[in-house]
């Protein structure tokens, strides 16, 4: 393990001493003499639009040595200034397009070169296209793109492995998705939030096939534009979609010991229509165990508690996506779309449980002691789709950057989840008599209905103004039961009224925001923007008269400044905003799990919104073979939704639920590095370094630490048809207001081959294969208790996949507009609400 985290440093530090230097403009005549003006836009040949940050450099007619560069801006245009007279060749670079080179002559004044196309990089192989191969990960100066389809690693995984070698991302043992030290961050799909997403996020990411997505795009400073979304940012996961004429598709299935699919596309395209479908079916199998120990503080005496169980959690479920589309003309395009999921798992659980007390004084306390056994089978069953429609109109090429659409979205989620167990009074279910049953159902629903416009109006140069209004509708219901039986006093079940009931909760959010981005000069670029939210909410319980309602109004700025430094591609920017975030069902949600007796948890419908501050500096350079993101970052939140711990003497138990209840303060650091040697070998890395601290004072309570995440990713293409790729990475662990937890690490090796003339490819990977799984730690402290847990996780994994394309591919994508509810805090698998 010492020489992994070496070899990692190593590489880590090697990167930016390695970045592509383009020599510094050199100038044949003096500053006097030199008043050419070369100016111009570059676009993608195939769909007209701006190919932001492509490299521009003028070259003399022979020779290398570059006499000027630039790096377009986001609406694709640039310029070179200061240049000498004469004939010269204007070269024209990016990612993933064959360079352009074009013959120039430079007079006095300016010279307009108007449109400069680039075509993708491709090579035609029989009916199918091969478009020129992405970096693994783009570096832009608003976020970064890791581009998913490039790892052959990901061949028949989920999207949870693909978020665990996103940059800046962090997926921990349980789940929980992190980005920059936090869990408060939205996830959307295709720029759109989903009813996939809307419970158990940690579940919800086993159920998305890696086979389906072609990006993840990860954005930690948003313009007033999105959502005040959460304090961490955004992640974007993109799935693969074509608008291509003729036929085309793709056929795929993966087996392994933890995940097996199969999947498929097809799209069609006849000259204005299109469809494109996905469909794809899966199972997945995750065993694990864990032990907890807890010391109890109560005034009558100590508590010991001993807690050992084993799981084995099997999954089965399938997504579809249905898309319609109707370009009447190049100005106008519609879509209609939807999509759904049905995911179901099983898992039974074996529980031992030994409670001693130790009283002060006394005997009566005694009858605290317990010892018993718990046969368990949790079952949970999700059902969800989302409904969209939109419309954009553009106005040509005159005004290519004037735009308006309207887009809506209805999405409905359901969650059934049941458990039930029988107590045995020894501490092996195989042995002692049958004392205690319990059944709990809980189905929660979610509602969801969004209208949105948005209107971009370009004045001159890269001057724009960008405005626009939303309307979000939520309905959230929870309606659970208990029904218990005591065999010795009773023979059948009756229901628990303290522990069954039924919450509604109702959210309406009305926004407006506007956003003005200019130049100041040919280096600098401003963003400024406001956005006005007001939230009205209203909940109740079933058969209580009172209610709670809540409503606020909130102004959220956002501000930017980009300066292009001197060498092509560097760029460096300062960023302010103040965002929201709302609790969703999963911290709201009431419901109590009590399948584990002495530690539950459940969620507090009386929660506000958290409201954060964000100030971000970043710094990003790309060459032709190196690229760099270095990010520093303050992030604070005064009314943090932290989940904390309480203990019930009466019942000998632990309560874990959420409040508003502190101040969550981090200082952050980021680095991500990409280097390419020779053009076969690819190398990345990422580093995160972050301290956080956490202060309460309504519990009285500090708590903080440093903590660090590095992953490191590598690709090798040996000839034509074979690659190999590795991936690895470690991280410190975290911290919450009362509980620290350890990390963890993890690594892959994957080996693909294509076949059938390019057609077809198999692949095969292996992760953490050297032991059959791993320990995680977690201690939690207050003054009432003190508890320590281990959860050991199998992650042995082996996967082979087969993967065949058809049809004949034409690069003429559009881009479309859609939904992005960013506003909600989303949960993880741990806590009990929104279960």
């Amino acid at each position: 393990m010492k020489q992994t985290l070496i070899l990692l440093l190593a590489a880590l530090l090697a990167m930016p001493l390695a970045q592509a230097q383009v020599p510094a403009t050199a100038t044949t005549q003096t500053a006097s003499q030199n008043t050419g003006r070369l100016t111009g836009t570059v676009v993608d040949a195939a769909t007209q639009k701006p190919v932001e940050y492509a490299t521009v450099t003028l070259l003399p007619t022979t020779g290398t040595t570059p006499i000027g560069g630039s790096t377009c801006d986001a609406q694709g245009k640039f310029e070179l200034k200061g240049l000498p007279a004469g004939s010269f060749r204007l070269q024209i670079s990016f990612v993933g397009y064959t360079s352009r080179t074009e013959t120039v002559t430079v007079g006095t004044q300016a010279t307009a070169l108007g449109i400069l196309a680039l075509t993708a990089s491709a090579q035609k192989l029989g009916e199918v296209t091969v478009t020129g191969q992405r970096a693994l990960v783009e570096t832009k100066p608003d976020r970064l793109v890791y581009n998913a389809e490039q790892d052959a690693t990901n061949a028949g995984g989920t999207a949870a492995d693909i978020l665990r070698k996103t940059p800046m991302v962090n997926v921990d043992n349980d789940g929980n998705v992190q980005l920059r030290g936090t869990s408060n961050v939205r996830i959307l799909i295709n720029n759109k939030p989903s009813a996939i997403l809307s419970g158990n996020l940690a579940e919800a990411l086993k159920q998305i096939p890696a086979d389906q997505i072609k990006a993840i795009e990860v954005v930690t400073a948003p313009s007033a534009k999105y959502d005040a979304e959460g304090s961490g940012g955004v992640i974007n996961i993109v799935l693969k979609k074509n608008s291509l004429q003729g036929t085309n598709g793709s056929l795929g299935a993966s087996t392994g010991n933890r995940n097996q699919g199969i999947n498929g596309t097809l799209n069609v395209r006849r000259g204005k229509f299109g469809v494109n479908t996905k469909l794809s079916g899966f199972k997945n199998r995750y065993p694990y165990r864990s032990s907890t120990a807890r010391t109890d503080f109560t005034p009558l005496g100590e508590g010991q508690l001993e807690q050992r169980s084993n799981s084995r959690n099997v999954g089965q479920g399938g997504f579809g996506q249905l898309e319609f589309t109707y370009d009447p003309s190049p100005l106008h395009s519609f879509t209609l779309s939807g999509n759904g999921n049905s995911y179901q798992s099983r898992s039974p659980q074996d529980l031992f449980n030994q409670y001693n007390f130790n009283p002060y004084s006394g005997p009566d306390t005694l009858k605290l002691d317990s010892l018993y056994s718990r046969d368990i089978l949790q079952r949970y069953e999700n059902r969800n789709y989302d409904l969209n429609a939109g419309y954009t109109r553009t106005f040509g090429e005159a005004q290519s950057r004037r735009e308006w659409s309207v887009l809506a979205q209805h999405t409905r989620s359901r969650n059934d989840q049941n458990y039930r167990l029988d107590q045995y009074r020894s501490a092996d279910v195989l042995v002692g008599p049958l004392e205690y049953r319990e059944r709990s159902v809980n189905l929660s629903r979610n509602l969801e209905t969004t209208l949105q416009t948005d209107y971009t109006h370009p004045f001159r140069d890269s001057t724009t103004l960008e405005s626009g209004a939303k309307l979000i509708r939520r309905s959230v219901s929870s309606d659970y039961s208990l029904d218990t039986v005591l065999l010795s006093m009773q023979s059948d079940f009756s229901r628990s009224p303290l522990r069954s009931n039924a919450f509604d909760y109702q959210q309406n959010v009305l926004a407006a925001y506007s956003t003005y981005n200019f130049m100041g000069g040919k280096k600098y670029a401003f963003s400024v923007g406001t956005r006005l939210e007001r939230t009205d909410i209203e909940g109740k319980f079933q058969g209580e008269s009172g209610r709670f309602s809540n409503n606020y109004l909130n102004i959220l700025p956002n501000i930017s400044a980009t300066r292009t430094l001197k060498k092509p591609g560097q760029t460096l920017r300062l960023s302010y905003s103040r965002r929201i975030q709302r609790p969703q069902i999963y911290y709201l949600n009431p419901y109590v799990n009590q399948s584990t007796p002495n530690s539950i948890s459940y969620g507090n419908p009386n929660l506000s919104p958290e409201i954060t501050d964000v100030v971000e500096m970043s710094y990003g350079t790309f060459g032709e073979k190196s690229s760099l993101n270095a990010s520093t970052y303050v992030r604070r939140t005064g009314n943090s939704i932290e989940e904390y711990n309480l203990y019930n003497d009466s019942l000998a138990r632990t309560e874990s639920t959420f409040g508003n209840i502190a101040t969550n303060t981090t200082y952050g650091l980021s680095l991500y590095g990409s280097l390419k040697p020779v053009p076969a070998l690819n190398l990345s890395s990422n580093v995160g370094l972050d301290y956080t601290r956490l202060y309460s004072a309504a519990l009285k309570q500090t708590n903080n630490r440093l903590n660090a995440f590095v992953s490191l990713n590598s690709s090798l293409k040996l000839g034509k048809v074979y690659s190999l790729q590795a991936n690895g990475g470690f991280w410190t662990g975290g911290v919450q207001l009362q509980s620290r937890y350890s990390g963890g690490y993890y690594y892959s090796v994957g080996a693909k081959r294509t076949l059938l003339k390019e057609k077809a490819d198999i692949t095969f990977n292996a992760s953490n294969f050297l032991a059959p799984g791993r320990e995680f730690r977690s201690s939690t402290e207050t003054a009432q208790f003190r508890s320590s847990s281990i959860f050991y996780s199998y992650q042995r994994a082996v996967r082979l996949s087969f993967n065949y394309r058809f049809g004949k591919l034409d690069n003429s994508q559009r881009q479309r507009r859609s939904i992005q509810n960013d506003d909600g805090k989303q949960g993880s698998s741990k806590g009990g609400g929104g279960q």
